[in-house]
């Protein structure tokens, strides 16, 4: 039998979902916004429920802090403001997580990205497989056989599957050329422009015809060729930050109590409900 994949969660990626799909009206014992938390883990129970993976890592940013994607690009990412209500239950998101027992990646300089590809690097080494639960297509760029996507679609519930064949199919170039293509296409989520003239459609083509991206600056001269080798470095993910995978399943009854100190009370019982069948189990 196979091995049961990891779960690595895209923490900021999900909690804003939750954040914006979720009535900001939920509060907590403490009468603060909890709605972040009540969909976040929501969704989470669900995929367990239905992937069965071995354990959960979650990767999350560290808001306040540059990475070295701002020292070389400074325009990355800039004019994102959040509100502070989400902004208060990110800080407390970790904590929560690791009463879980889920492995939890965080570490100023770097982004959930990098995290995320650390872990799904570890994780693979190891012999394992992994799905990682976002909507970030930055992450296309891990996709292998043993590294597959779950992508919530909008307003519904299911979840498109991505390999490598559906990288093709929505970017028209391998995994491992899709920070080549944003360096080319660019990406206006972050702020990247990309190469002067250049879209998805041109920057594929490019591709497919040179193979790489030091081959179709080679063979097509662009005036802003060293900016567009900066911009893959931008994009691309670094695996070389240190992470700590889970040794096992969560540890639900631990989580639900967490939960409900919280205030979270319906969703602590979902959660001791799926503690109670993980033991009938064993």
């Amino acid at each position: 039998m196979p091995p049961q994949p990891l779960l690595i969660i895209d923490g900021d990626n999900l909690a804003h979902r939750a954040y914006h799909s979720t009535p900001k009206t939920v509060l907590g014992a403490d009468g603060k916004p909890i709605n972040a938390f009540l969909g976040f883990f929501g969704m989470l129970l669900r995929v367990w429920e239905e992937e069965k993976p071995r354990g959960v890592f979650v990767a999350w940013d560290t808001l306040g802090f540059d990475t070295y994607r701002n020292k070389l690009w400074p325009p990355y990412q800039t004019g994102r403001i959040f509100e502070r209500q989400i902004v208060q239950q990110l800080d407390l998101f970790p904590a929560l997580c690791r009463a879980f027992g889920f492995g939890v990646g965080k570490r100023a300089g770097f982004e959930a990205d990098d995290l995320m590809a650390a872990a799904a690097c570890r994780e693979v080494e190891g012999g394992g497989a992994c799905l990682l639960y976002t909507t970030d297509r930055d992450a296309y760029q891990l996709v292998n056989e043993s590294v597959t996507i779950l992508a919530p679609r909008p307003r519904t519930r299911e979840l498109d599957r991505i390999g490598p064949l559906q990288v093709v199919e929505r970017f028209g170039v391998l995994p491992e050329q899709v920070p080549d293509f944003k360096a080319l296409s660019g990406d206006p989520s972050d702020n990247i422009p990309g190469a002067r003239g250049i879209g998805p459609k041109t920057a594929a083509t490019l591709l497919l015809k040179y193979g790489s991206l030091e081959s179709a600056i080679a063979g097509w001269a662009p005036k802003d060729s060293e900016l567009v080798l900066m911009f893959r470095e931008v994009v691309r993910m670094r695996p070389d930050v240190p992470v700590e995978l889970p040794c096992g399943p969560p540890d639900w009854p631990a989580g639900s109590e967490a939960l409900r100190l919280l205030g979270a009370n319906a969703l602590a019982e979902r959660v001791a409900a799926v503690a109670d069948g993980a033991a009938r189990l064993f």
